[in-house]
């Protein structure tokens, strides 16, 4: 699979999922804005890929016209609890670089599971994508976009309704229509 293929799985996702379910009230804004960086990692390992989130936390301190990061990893974690605990090495290499508090990272996996939730719940679609991804997020810009948002504490909950309201199967062959959908065009 190449780069740009994994790229537009990615983005059909932010655009039909995150955006048209309005999942995620912020992320319209920034995807229409062009200031979202889709960057795929070839790392094969965890060490690789702390590497790779290192480069592009660095590079979202140089370049402040990048709003946020989609940092895709096709080729590692794809267990989601090997996934889940490298999310502590990554919380980890933002202390090292004494990055708290400047960035956050937000977690999204095709197997993704919240704690007491059975894998096949509907609710877990809300953080579930095409790929591994590690999202990094400017924390200056959340808090502004939370502090401008009428009810931010709604909007975990009113993803949960519409995820079940959606059902399992229906998020299943959205997600499987994005990767098809890119398939379509490398054919």
């Amino acid at each position: 699979m190449s780069e740009g293929t994994v790229v537009q799985a990615t983005r059909k996702w932010v655009e039909d999922v995150v955006v048209g379910y309005n999942l995620c009230p912020f992320a319209k804004r920034e995807l229409v804005r062009d200031r979202v960086r889709f960057v795929v990692s070839e790392a094969d390992n965890e060490d690789s890929l702390l590497q790779a989130l290192q480069t592009e936390l660095l590079r979202l301190d140089d370049e402040p016209e990048i709003e946020t990061t989609l940092l895709i990893h096709p080729h590692v974690l794809q267990d989601f609890a090997d996934y889940n605990e490298f999310l502590g090495a990554a919380d980890g290499l933002l202390t090292y670089l004494d990055m708290e508090g400047i960035y956050q990272i937000a977690s999204f996996h095709p197997e993704y599971q919240f704690a007491g939730t059975e894998s096949n719940d509907a609710e877990n679609y809300t953080n579930r994508s095409p790929y591994p991804m590690l999202h990094l997020l400017r924390e200056a810009s959340l808090e502004s976009a939370i502090d401008n948002h009428p009810d931010v504490d709604g909007i975990p909950p009113r993803n949960i309704e519409l995820m079940t309201q959606l059902g399992a199967q229906k998020m299943r062959d959205i997600l499987a229509g994005c990767l098809k959908a890119q398939e379509k065009t490398v054919d």
